[in-house]
């Protein structure tokens, strides 16, 4: 059976060229492939085509390539947060594409399950419907219109968990538990960073949310900041 355990970030994303399309899971700053975002900086790979939830903010998670132009085109549902995504996209030098955050998920539930499209009402009559196929279809007794959208392609799926084994089998923790597992099914290759490396065996198969069976690379990730994006507190008495 292939090796799926590599050394570091460096070892697990050494293959990644220009122009690629690469899946980054988390949601905010939460459960986000710290590692592999600081590694694709240092390599400097360019042209990337981000599918993200979101697009971390002007000097975390996906900011950070942002800051040093290595995305060309942003697909995420929210990016309110990072003032150098707006400047960017308002003047051209970004593409953009955003998506209904729901859409965004069942997109990558649709490649994981390898469904080539899915229908939704989301963005019916909205700019998000320009340019796609809008059907009617009676459900019910009722007519409503409905969407026609394509399963993400995508080249690379960057995932990050609390825990993993060496067989790829993966647990996330809370919020981090969100576009991860979707956007491990998704891609052509799955590359994991973990917290926590143990041995095959060793994690309980019902705690399992990622079956090894979707991964394809897998290291033991260090120096977590796990940022808040907005820290809010209550004053003291």
């Amino acid at each position: 059976m292939k090796n799926k355990v590599f050394k570091d970030a460096a070892e697990a994303l050494h293959d990644i060229k220009d122009n690629v399309t690469i899946m980054f899971g988390g949601f905010g700053l939460c459960g986000i492939p710290e590692n592999c975002i600081a590694e694709l900086v240092r390599k400097g790979t360019k042209g990337i085509t981000a599918i993200s939830n979101n697009a971390g903010v002007d000097d975390f998670g996906l900011g950070l390539l942002l800051k040093t132009r290595q995305i060309k085109k942003m697909i995420s549902s929210y990016v309110g947060e990072n003032d150098e995504f707006e400047r960017q996209m308002l003047s051209g030098e970004l593409e953009v594409e955003l998506i209904p955050q729901g859409t965004l998920a069942t997109r990558c539930l649709a490649a994981g399950y390898g469904m080539p499209a899915i229908f939704t009402p989301a963005g019916v009559g909205t700019e998000v419907a320009q340019g796609k196929e809008v059907r009617k279809f009676i459900f019910n007794g009722q007519e409503k219109e409905y969407l026609l959208e394509y399963a993400f392609e995508a080249d690379y799926a960057i995932v990050k968990a609390w825990k993993g084994d060496t067989m790829g089998n993966l647990i996330y923790r809370s919020t981090a538990r969100n576009f991860n597992p979707l956007m491990a099914m998704a891609g052509k290759i799955t590359i994991a960073e973990v917290e926590h490396l143990v041995p095959a065996g060793e994690l309980d198969p019902d705690q399992i949310h990622t079956p090894g069976i979707y991964v394809h690379r897998i290291f033991q990730g260090k120096n977590y900041e796990k940022r808040i994006e907005q820290r809010t507190v209550r004053k003291r008495n």
